[in-house]
């Protein structure tokens, strides 16, 4: 398979597995993954990118991927502090962090948090939390929520709950919803998600993960923003919908930020349309050439 193409190498941090690549030469830039992908959701965007100058890494965050799946507390704080130490261990120079979903809202604590790691940041999709939040849903989709949360955590119910999740055709189901273009839909994207969810740990992730604290707010992050970013968004995902971008889309007359909506793309625009995303990030990075 092509993510097989992918070479990765193991660092460990505070005792766990962290499973990260690297290619290219240039200007160092980091790739976050969203809730249950890996490095092989960048399968598409990294050789181009470290074809066009630029020092790509990409790691799989703890509770993912090729990485260790500890049964602990998960959080946005966590994996950012598990980011800084990786580029101070591996990078240690100013870089572009770019991110889809929960790992755009994680570049978005990097630029925003600790801009010294930051010369700008690339979000596609932004998440607004690690989790809905109790006032973000209505009535009835809190109810389900709610008991789909306790049958995962349940010693009793929980497994069988997973393995019905993570079955291959739950898996296609779900993307079915978030992508627009069903032909980027592909055997090799279905098997990059379900083999993770084989390892040992992944229910416990996967529970924890459900009921882990959403997370700093956008709105909150964006207040301390002083570097550029890049806003992608598919117009036609139903789980952070186009919405969401007009915070970011307000910023652009006061600050570097720019706002690019992509028709017809769901909430996976690198993987649904990397043509089109990998040259709008070369193009935008130009400005980091001089």
């Amino acid at each position: 398979m092509l993510s097989n193409t992918i070479s990765k190498s193991y660092w460990q941090w505070q005792g766990h597995s962290i499973a990260y690549t690297v290619q290219g030469e240039g200007l160092p830039i980091v790739l976050l993954h969203g809730f249950g992908a890996s490095i092989g959701h960048w399968r598409k965007n990294i050789p181009f990118l470290a074809a066009h100058s630029c020092r790509v890494y990409a790691l799989d965050l703890l509770g993912f991927g090729n990485s260790a799946k500890p049964d602990l507390p998960y959080s946005m704080e966590l994996w950012h502090q598990l980011v800084q130490d990786f580029w101070a261990e591996h990078i240690q120079s100013p870089s572009v962090w770019i991110g889809n979903s929960i790992g755009a809202l994680l570049a978005l604590m990097v630029v925003t948090q600790t801009p010294n790691l930051a010369r700008g940041g690339v979000l596609l999709n932004v998440a607004g939390g690690l989790n809905h939040r109790p006032e973000e849903l209505n009535f009835p989709l809190k109810q389900i929520m709610g008991l789909f949360t306790n049958l995962v955590a349940s010693p009793a119910t929980g497994e069988l709950v997973f393995r019905w999740v993570r079955q291959k055709e739950r898996i296609r189901a779900t993307l079915e919803q978030v992508y627009c273009d069903k032909n980027a839909i592909s055997d090799e994207l279905v098997e990059i998600l379900h083999i993770p969810s084989l390892d040992p740990g992944a229910r416990a992730v996967f529970s924890r993960i459900l009921t882990a604290p959403a997370g700093p707010r956008p709105q909150e992050l964006l207040q301390d923003l002083d570097r550029p970013l890049l806003v992608l968004w598919g117009e036609a995902d139903p789980w952070t919908p186009i919405k969401g971008a007009k915070i970011y889309q307000e910023l652009a007359d006061q600050r570097d930020v720019t706002v690019i909506p992509l028709p017809q793309t769901g909430h996976c625009p690198h993987d649904e349309s990397p043509d089109v995303v990998n040259q709008a990030i070369v193009s935008w990075l130009s400005k980091f050439s001089n």
